[in-house]
């Protein structure tokens, strides 16, 4: 799981790729476990994210261990993109962006999401 979060680069910015793309429930729910450790290395307010969720399973559980990485790495966070959320049900994003607090925006490609992160 670990090389699913790595640091790509887009327009000489470089990005945290949190990828969680085709994964199960289960696997996300690792995944999640490993971002704060990541994001909490970089300084405060410095890290631009991308999570890519196309053509995982999210379910009640995997959403439950998302919830505490996004209230966690908010403070180091600058700014944050999601991808492939199509499938998660409209309740459960509701309900991460009401527990953390949060905007997280939304795109259909990881390249738009790209540019809107690397944007001034």
């Amino acid at each position: 799981m670990k090389n699913r979060i790595r640091f790509i680069s887009h327009k000489h910015k470089k990005i945290l790729l949190v990828d969680g793309s085709g994964c199960s429930s289960e696997q996300l729910e690792e995944l999640a476990a490993l971002v704060p450790t990541r994001v909490t290395a970089e300084p405060r307010g410095s890290v631009l994210l991308l999570a890519d969720f196309t053509g995982s399973k999210i379910e009640k559980k995997s959403l439950e261990s998302i919830k505490p990485a996004l209230v966690f790495d908010r403070p180091y966070l600058k700014r944050s993109a999601w991808v492939g959320t199509e499938a998660m049900p409209k309740v459960f994003y509701q309900h991460l962006k009401t527990f953390s607090q949060r905007e997280l925006p939304t795109f259909k490609t990881r390249e738009e999401a790209l540019d809107w992160l690397v944007e001034e």
